[in-house]
C-alpha cells in the first residue's frame, strides 16, 4: 500500500491486518516503487497524489512489468480521472472519503477473481513446454536444464508471448532491483538461454532482438 496521509495509511493497515492480510505500507512513490521491485504482492493499493513520484506514474511502471491487481485511491471524483486510470491499467478506483467496509469488500472481491482466474501454469510456445509445477522445460520432448534466472526469463517470455520487453523490464522483473543501465548481465543471460534452447532444436531461433526496443518471442 502506498498512501502518504499518515492517518489513512495507519487506518487501512489496521483494517487489512485485522482481516489477516500481510501488509507492506510506504508513504511515497519512490519507496513504493522500491518495495514493489523487492517483493511479490497479491494486490497493490495506490494513492494518486504522492510525494516524489505520483500514483499514476507508479501505476505505469508497475504495468510495464506486472499484471498484479492495482486499486487506486483519490479524493478526485471526476469521471475523466477514473477513466484515465482504468485505461492506464488500474483494476478499480476508490474515492475519498471512503467506507472501510466497502474498501475491504472490493479488495476481497478482486483477490477472489484473480485466484479463480489463475490457472495451473503449463505454458507452451511452439515446441517448448514449461511446467511451472515441476519447474521443468522441454524442447521437442527433450528436457533443457536452465539456471534459475534463465528459467524465469523464459517463463516471463512464454507468459507474455506478444509483449516486447525492454532490458529494464527484464532486469527489474527477474532480478527485482532497479535497472541502472548495465545491459551486460541481460545480454549474457539471453545469449545463454538462446544457446540452451538451440541445442535441442538447431533450426529454431525463439527469441527475437528488436533493435532499440528489446526482446520478445519470435511470432
Amino acid at each position: 500500500m502506498v498512501e502518504d496521509h499518515e492517518d489513512v495509511n495507519a487506518m487501512l493497515t489496521e483494517l487489512f491486518e485485522q482481516a489477516d492480510y500481510q501488509v507492506t505500507s510506504v508513504m511515497d512513490g519512490v519507496e513504493g516503487h522500491r518495495a514493489f521491485l523487492q517483493n511479490e504482492f497479491d494486490i497493490v493499493l495506490l494513492d494518486i497524489m504522492l510525494p516524489y513520484k505520483s500514483g499514476d506514474e507508479l501505476l505505469k511502471e508497475i504495468r510495464a512489468i506486472s499484471d498484479v491487481p492495482v486499486v487506486m485511491i483519490s479524493a478526485k471524483d471526476l469521471v475523466s480521472t477514473k477513466i484515465d486510470l482504468l485505461r492506464l491499467g488500474a483494476d478499480d478506483y476508490i474515492t475519498k472519503p471512503f467506507d472501510l467496509g466497502e474498501v475491504l469488500a472490493r479488495i476481497e472481491s478482486i483477490l477472489r477473481r484473480v485466484k479463480k482466474a489463475t490457472p495451473m501454469k503449463q505454458l507452451q510456445y511452439k515446441d517448448i513446454m514449461l511446467d511451472d509445477v515441476a519447474k521443468r522445460v522441454t524442447v521437442g520432448g527433450e528436457e533443457v536444464l536452465l539456471t534459475a534466472k534463465e528459467y524465469l526469463l523464459l517463463e516471463l517470455f512464454m507468459a507474455n508471448q506478444e509483449k516486447v520487453f525492454t532490458k529494464a523490464n527484464l532486469y527489474e522483473s527477474i532480478w527485482q532491483e532497479e535497472y541502472l543501465g548495465d545491459e551486460h548481465i541481460i545480454k549474457i543471460h539471453i545469449s545463454n538461454l538462446r544457446h540452451k534452447l538451440k541445442t535441442k532444436n538447431s533450426q529454431a531461433d525463439y527469441i527475437e532482438t528488436l533493435r532499440g526496443l528489446g526482446y520478445r518471442l519470435r511470432p
